[in-house]
């Protein structure tokens, strides 16, 4: 996963969006104690800034030091590069001893993972049988009837060819992924649960954003310029249309939750 964005981790930082504060605030009621989170597949930290806000501890992993040089350094958030894949030995030293996290979280990277492996370190160490593991994906923007009307055949058949399998996880809203996990208390299923996240951009950090796709940096790396002069001249003459040079974008969040039980 981290060699997908090693090129654009500039990119994604700055222009990928933060997720909601009732996302957490929901999780969060779902989680009796709040000590420890793990942050799997943290990036450039978005979602352990606002897991510090509610939980004494966070520690926030990732493949990709890149990534991590362009996180929030909080006094009470550790980060830490790892190994694509570790022993449950390793897991101990590197993350936490077994049974000791109450929460673990991954924003918009559990399709990367190898799921039984990693499953498998999750009921390792979350506290039985309320530890909660929440893992959620956002979708693609929305802007505007006539910037989406532009975009939808670019997504779904220009850049289609060039995306991971694993992004059909994501189009599917997470509803196929594999998730063996209880439902917490107050809930009869682990979801999906929909939220929505807002960010304010301009025409060239929507460009910027669509560029730190790894579909893009696919698709240069094979020649390809996704973003055409004539899709751009079309993005920028939908976008004008009615006169905003800022809009505001939306992204669907969809979450699953559960608790790892006995």
């Amino acid at each position: 996963m981290a060699d997908l964005f090693l090129k654009q981790a500039k990119q994604y930082a700055e222009t990928r969006p933060s997720y909601p504060p009732e996302l957490f605030d929901f999780i969060a009621s779902k989680t009796p104690i709040h000590d420890l989170v793990w942050d799997v597949g943290t990036g450039s930290g978005q979602a352990a800034r606002s897991l510090s806000l509610i939980y004494k501890n966070v520690i926030g992993t990732d493949t990709s030091q890149k990534q991590l040089e362009f996180a929030p350094k909080l006094p009470n958030v550790r980060y830490q590069e790892t190994p694509p894949t570790m022993t449950l030995s390793e897991l101990s030293q590197i993350v936490a001893p077994e049974s000791t996290v109450d929460l673990v979280t991954i924003a918009q990277a559990l399709h990367w993972f190898d799921l039984p492996t990693f499953y498998q370190q999750v009921k390792w160490v979350l506290k039985k049988p309320n530890g909660v593991i929440a893992a959620w994906c956002y979708t693609v923007p929305e802007v505007n009837d006539p910037v989406d009307e532009v975009f939808r055949p670019f997504y779904a058949v220009d850049s289609n060819p060039y995306w991971e399998p694993q992004r059909k996880l994501v189009d599917g809203k997470y509803r196929t992924v594999d998730f063996p996990f209880e439902a917490v208390d107050g809930l009869d299923s682990t979801g999906p649960f929909e939220f929505v996240t807002e960010r304010v951009m301009e025409l060239e950090e929507y460009f910027t954003y669509i560029r730190s796709w790894s579909a893009y940096q696919k698709a240069k790396e094979k020649g390809v310029e996704l973003l055409k002069e004539d899709l751009i001249e079309n993005f920028k003459v939908a976008w004008s249309k009615d006169g905003c040079n800022k809009k505001v974008v939306k992204f669907p969040v969809h979450l699953r939750i559960g608790r790892v039980g006995n």
